[in-house]
């Protein structure tokens, strides 16, 4: 059974190592926010016995306590961290649908153009034959026949290299999805809708936008924890046990207080690295809306002329190829065209109908290169939008 659309780029997502490898990172940064979260400092445990003119036999704990805020500025990076993760695995998960899409569609087409072209080498070889018993009766000359070997050779050559175009565009396919989907779905005869159809997202809800501005809250949360660095916090430490001087036994316990100062390195420098990475992140943000909303512009352009072109073609007399052919055959035939008038007409109509062809599958590239700069594939693809699907 042929899978639909949706299935086959599951089948994909499933199986792309690249998908699984974004996986396990955005689950190795969730980890990291659980591991933030934990307390910063561990206690101490120690533990003294001294043999002289005093024995000594003391315990002690002793615990850094995080005043500063260490632990929370350190959980707020990693959860952000954690959300630019999230973000570049959707990237990845419509970047690896947007290549197999493009490449199931060129290669649906590049089927039909070898299997036009092998209707183009049928037509040649039924002509070379028919010029052969008309030469026989006399009805054309010599170079007339010739005519007609050469427009055969002429049409297996080209045969040849649509059948290696449809080679390299089904390697294209394998090369995204491998094994994962046997049997892909029949491209639609229809185009692809119109774009006014679809309903951009928001800019600053394109993944695009959520990961620079995950990877702006990350730097800016990383300029806190560099500024809490410096902040030194203090050790408390709590000692207990018994000290025997000759026949005297004391009970002991102490209580003492250490804090470190920060006057050989007080940290300065990483607070002015954090600074100049925050700075690049938010000219990143951006940086990134004006490419988000430039890219949307010249995908829905590229796609509503490659559609219109499209549309019209198939409106047209162009698209009457068999028609055209049967008509022209007739037309030779009768004698009311020359041979050469009749492989001349008959070649601009088979090299029309390969362009036309080409310009599908182009319409249909654009048509995915629209839905990515919406922010819309995705979501197409799960099946949670109105868009028309193909």
């Amino acid at each position: 059974m042929t899978p639909s659309l949706q299935e086959a780029l599951r089948s994909v997502w499933a199986a792309s190592p690249d998908i699984q490898a974004a996986r396990a990172e955005s689950e190795a940064a969730q980890a990291r926010v659980r591991a933030a979260a934990q307390p910063v400092y561990n206690p101490s445990l120690s533990l003294d016995a001294e043999n002289a003119d005093v024995d000594r036999r003391t315990v002690g704990l002793s615990l850094p306590l995080d005043l500063s805020g260490k632990r929370r500025a350190r959980t707020a990076q990693a959860d952000a961290q954690w959300r630019g993760r999230e973000a570049s695995y959707e990237l990845l998960r419509r970047e690896v649908a947007s290549r197999w899409l493009k490449a199931w569609s060129a290669a649906s087409l590049a089927a039909r153009q070898r299997e036009l072209g092998e209707r183009r080498v049928a037509l040649m070889r039924r002509f070379d034959a028919l010029a052969a018993e008309r030469l026989a009766v006399g009805d054309i000359s010599s170079p007339e026949r010739d005519l007609a070997a050469l427009a055969l050779g002429e049409a297996q050559i080209q045969q040849a290299s649509l059948a290696a175009g449809e080679a390299a565009a089904r390697a294209e396919l394998d090369a995204v999805a491998g094994d994962a989907v046997s049997v892909a779905p029949a491209l639609p005869a229809a185009l692809p809708p119109a774009s006014q159809g679809v309903e951009p997202l928001p800019v600053d809800d394109r993944p695009e936008l959520i990961k620079a501005r995950a990877d702006e809250a990350a730097a800016q949360a990383g300029i806190e924890v560099a500024r809490k660095a410096r902040l030194p916090d203090p050790t408390i430490s709590l000692t207990g046990g018994r000290v025997r001087t000759g026949t005297a036994t004391d009970q002991v316990i102490g209580l003492s207080v250490s804090i470190p100062l920060p006057v050989l390195n007080s940290g300065r420098a990483e607070i002015d690295a954090a600074l100049a990475d925050a700075g690049a992140a938010a000219a990143v943000v951006r940086s990134r809306q004006q490419w988000t909303r430039a890219s949307l512009r010249e995908a829905q352009a590229r796609y509503d002329a490659l559609r219109t072109a499209g549309l019209a073609f198939r409106e047209g007399r162009a698209a009457a190829f068999d028609d055209r052919t049967a008509l022209l055959e007739k037309l030779w035939r009768a004698g009311e065209i020359s041979t050469s008038d009749y492989l001349v007409q008959l070649k601009q109509s088979l090299d029309t109908a390969l362009s036309a062809l080409a310009l599908e599958s182009q319409a249909w590239q654009a048509w995915f290169d629209y839905l990515a700069a919406a922010g819309r594939l995705t979501d197409w693809l799960d099946g949670r939008t109105q868009d028309v699907s193909p």
